[in-house]
């Protein structure tokens, strides 16, 4: 039996923190059986594990057992939502541990890892949801999964059975060039001639000397190209200030788990692509187009760099408008941002795909009514999520939706979105836009928010307010260009092999980040040679990476033969 693995891994949070709960949950709560759960005067009942947020915003009244969304589920389901528990982070982590060592599960409840769901099924803990998902699943939700090819459901699958129902996420690549368009205008740079809004790297390098040379900013030290000093992230939503977009070029994909050419495992910080990216750095950092303070500016630092106008280059996700940009645009009522992405030789577009996954919900094993996840997904996710009218429809939901109460506090904590979810959203913030369809038609409200914002900053651009001017840019501009480029078919995708946690990449993970950005920045800033690349390499591998990369072969050897 493997069930306390888990539990010991989670006794480093505390163990006494760990024996304070126990004693609480001694006191709170009683031990739970199928019959018990499943039916309370006839009404089926189903106790959850609940992931809570800090911040829910939940009206006076308000709780997440009762709330908006849990009287839904009893009115539309005739069901009622009791939590076995519920908390936020490392406290939930703490009780879903406790759960599996102690063997008594609630009858339904999220995991955060494929390594917490193995566990769960290699300790015959949860129910197997095939069936009942191929029966009672709407063609919505199928459609949802089926976008990602497979992947998703895979990861909840073991011997070809779902054990679990997993959160989607969509694919939010590619890390943008964000450009000063008014400078470029203003000195009269003609970039991107063809107008397909992707550049080359001699493009961008044209773009930074010219900003340096001519200070379109007037602030007497201009600066070329900024970059965070950790250089990199494995996540295209958090890509704002790194060289994701410039390794691409080269084929590589730093901090994501691939497979090489001879079909072996590897990072892609320590591949060669990743050597050709930081020689690229070096040689901008000799020729003052990067930052000369690089390395050493934290984030607050380098935003104040474009914020007052010293730089006019950014490189950051498409929604970097809506949180970094917008202080541009506060500072300077004439600043006006273009996005551009970059392209190989070959005018590709590299991009790594995102974990499709991240969570799982799962069910109790023999629990009586299994099938209820499944309703609970088709309800918040199918015939909410297309609501033509939510007003009408679920006034409560609606009043939700305004008040921005957050997601958590709807019975499952996740999200289950089509792979293609972000270019859906664009296409109907456009339709709506361009008069398509109705405002209201928009069943989100957030998609709904952004058009409304659009609009109103088509029609008077100089005196838009500063949110309006970022939705803008973050939806046309950025939504817009990733739309473009699907259209156009330029992406070329990556399938990382691997996006989870091993027991050695949970120990020296941290030392090895650490490791590749002092070394990065070394090579980066001269102060060792682009051969030094190797020496990083060689250190990586012997302080922990060699061990990583055996640990995932054998979990996908072993993930072949599930």
């Amino acid at each position: 039996m493997k069930r306390n693995s888990l539990f010991k891994r989670v006794t480093m949070l505390s163990m006494a923190s760990i024996m304070t709960f126990s004693l609480v949950a001694c006191v709170e709560k009683e031990p739970s059986n199928a019959a018990d759960s499943a039916s309370e005067n006839g009404e089926k009942i189903i106790k959850m594990g609940r992931v809570t947020s800090a911040n829910s915003k939940l009206p006076e009244g308000d709780t997440y057992e009762d709330n908006a969304y849990t009287r839904l589920v009893e009115e539309k389901l005739g069901v009622k939502i009791e939590n076995a528990f519920e908390g936020e982070g490392e406290d939930y982590t703490r009780q879903v541990a406790l759960a599996i060592s102690s063997g008594e599960l609630p009858d339904m409840m999220r995991v955060d890892s494929r390594e917490e769901l193995k566990e769960l099924v290699e300790n015959d803990l949860i129910a197997d949801l095939t069936d009942v998902y191929n029966e009672n699943a709407s063609d919505y939700i199928k459609d949802i999964y089926d976008s990602y090819d497979g992947r998703s459901l895979e990861d909840a699958s073991f011997d070809e059975r779902l054990m679990a129902l997993p959160a989607t996420i969509g694919d939010e690549a590619p890390n943008m060039i964000w450009i000063r368009k008014d400078w470029t205008e203003k000195l009269g740079l003609e970039i991107d001639s063809d107008g397909d809004r992707s550049i080359t790297l001699d493009e961008l390098e044209k773009t930074a000397k010219a900003f340096i040379e001519n200070d379109p900013g007037e602030t007497g030290n201009p600066i070329g190209i900024p970059m965070a000093y950790w250089l990199n992230s494995g996540s295209y939503g958090g890509s704002a200030l790194n060289m994701t977009s410039i390794a691409g070029i080269f084929n590589a994909y730093p901090r994501f788990w691939l497979e090489d050419e001879n079909g072996k495992i590897t990072n892609g910080s320590i591949t060669e692509g990743t050597k050709q990216a930081l020689g690229v750095l070096s040689d901008w950092y000799k020729e003052g187009i990067l930052d000369p303070q690089f390395g050493t500016r934290t984030w607050d630092d380098i935003m104040a760099l474009v914020t007052n106008g010293q730089t006019g280059i950014v490189t950051g996700p498409w929604h970097i408008p809506d949180w970094g940009l917008s202080t541009v645009r506060e500072m300077d009522k004439n600043a006006d941002f273009e996005a551009y992405s970059l392209e190989d030789e070959n005018g590709k577009v590299n991009v790594a795909h995102t974990n499709p996954t991240g969570a799982f919900i799962v069910v109790r094993k023999d629990y009586e009514h299994p099938e209820l996840a499944i309703e609970i997904l088709n309800l918040f996710y199918d015939e909410l999520a297309n609501s033509k009218d939510l007003e009408t429809d679920y006034p409560e939901v609606a009043e939700y939706k305004e008040l921005g109460v957050d997601g958590s506090t709807r019975p499952f904590n996740i999200e289950v979105l089509k792979s293609d979810n972000l270019l859906f959203d664009y296409s109907t913030i456009m339709g709506a836009v361009n008069g398509e369809i109705e405002m209201g038609e928009i069943a989100s409200s957030e998609a709904r928010d952004a058009a409304t914002s659009i609009k109103k900053y088509t029609e008077n651009p100089s005196d838009a307010d500063t949110a309006d001017w970022s939705k803008y840019h973050s939806r046309v501009k950025g939504m817009g260009l990733i739309d473009k480029l699907t259209k156009e078919d330029k992406f070329n995708w990556v399938n990382p092999v691997y996006f989870g946690n091993t027991e050695t990449l949970e120990k020296k993970g941290a030392n090895l980040l650490k490791l590749e950005e002092e070394d990065f920045i070394k090579i980066v800033t001269g102060a060792e040679p682009l051969e030094y690349f190797d020496t990083f390499v060689s250190n990586w591998k012997s302080q922990g990476g060699d061990e990583i990369i055996a640990e995932i072969e054998a979990i996908n050897a072993d993930r072949s033969n599930e």
